[in-house]
């Protein structure tokens, strides 16, 4: 289980039975399978939080479940890359097992023989590595070349594929090149970009659709009932669709921050530095680590809104578009907002990486914004 507070626990993708707002993908999925022209590996794609891995594993334990009732001498050739698949013929969840369900429960407790999870593992010191190496895909390709032990399929899971290196890219794109039959390979991916062109090449890439704000804020009432409506309300809009990020949103104040930060974008080009300064001196404290990163976050967020906004192609609607539009057109021109984009993107990863003193960005960012609007 992984949780965000001692009174918050929120299954694992492997554990989770509840998917929401992905009923297209999962009917492409049930499909392809039952016209027997299954690509041997899909990347899931779509932005973090969204439920990728979630439905990873209920395909998987759909596969296992449905597909060990088929005897090799009657499956059919399940490897088209190009095959024309079904038009969407109901509205209804096709890939839901129940949790009681033998094969649920034992994937759920990663035991099923058939079924391989490739993440991150650990270094020799006993620590996390950074990224998936080569060494962990080569165990892929011996798997597959195991008998399946339930007669059926053997199903692999790269979460996430973004993890890994160049070595184990090169490993993976060898299995994708010759893949046994009756094997397939779900891959995650948040930023399919990053990965080799021949990997995706070999891939049926499935972007999964953003979360509704309503889903969002349905699933916060689920997840974290302790939240007042109009907090859900507010976390649900900044949350770009994506119930992880909305939950991360609401452990670390994401709503407060947004209106802090509007509130200092509402007074450009002339913002109390005075409350500036204790705004950065609050996100510098030792314990607010994730709460500087939310703020990083929401203020890239702010910036692009409008710099898409300099360039006419802003989005109105809500409170905080219609303040994004109104700063981008009191000064400057497209071209100085990007490059203020570019800086504060620069200026907020390299606090990342080497420790910049917290309190000195948020002021520089807003200093920066202020110059910008008065177009200097």
């Amino acid at each position: 289980m992984t949780t965000l507070e001692d009174d918050i626990e929120v299954p694992s993708p492997r554990q989770n039975h509840d998917l929401r707002g992905q009923i297209e993908a999962e009917q492409l999925l049930a499909e392809g399978f039952a016209s027997g022209k299954l690509a041997h590996a899909w990347m899931l794609t779509g932005p973090k939080g969204i439920g990728k891995a979630t439905l990873a594993f209920r395909f998987a334990r759909y596969v296992l479940t449905e597909g060990a009732q088929v005897s090799d001498d009657t499956a059919p050739a399940m490897f088209d890359l190009n095959a024309e698949l079904p038009a969407t013929t109901t509205d209804e969840s096709p890939l839901y097992l129940s949790p009681d369900h033998p094969v649920f429960q034992r994937v759920a407790a990663g035991g099923h023989t058939d079924l391989l999870t490739v993440e991150r593992g650990l270094n020799s010191a006993g620590k996390p590595r950074s990224d998936i190496v080569a060494d962990d895909i080569r165990e892929v390709n011996r798997f597959l070349k195991l008998t399946a032990g339930e007669g059926g399929w053997r199903v692999v899971i790269i979460d996430s594929a973004d993890d890994m290196n160049v070595n184990a890219a090169n490993a993976l794109l060898k299995v994708l090149e010759e893949p046994p039959p009756n094997a397939l390979l779900l891959l995650v991916c948040h930023n399919p970009g990053r990965m080799l062109a021949t990997i995706r090449s070999r891939c049926r890439v499935l972007r999964l659709a953003e979360l509704s704000a309503d889903t969002v804020s349905d699933l916060l009432a689920h997840h974290m009932p302790e939240l007042e409506p109009d907090a859900r309300y507010d976390i649900s809009a900044l949350a770009g669709g994506s119930i992880g990020r909305a939950m991360e949103l609401a452990d670390t104040g994401g709503a407060e921050l947004q209106r802090m930060i509007n509130g200092f974008l509402s007074q450009m080009p002339d913002p109390d530095i005075a409350e500036l300064q204790k705004f950065g001196a609050d996100l510098a404290k030792a314990d607010a680590l994730s709460r500087f990163e939310t703020a990083a976050d929401l203020i890239r967020r702010s910036i692009a809104s409008m710099v898409r906004h300099a360039g006419g192609a802003g989005i109105g609607g809500s409170a905080d578009e219609e303040l994004f539009a109104r700063v981008a057109a009191s000064g400057g021109g497209l071209e100085q907002w990007l490059q203020l984009w570019e800086k504060t993107d620069d200026l907020l990863n390299r606090t990342s990486r080497i420790n910049l003193d917290r309190k000195q960005v948020i002021l520089n960012i807003f200093l920066n914004i202020a110059q910008t609007v008065r177009g200097a």
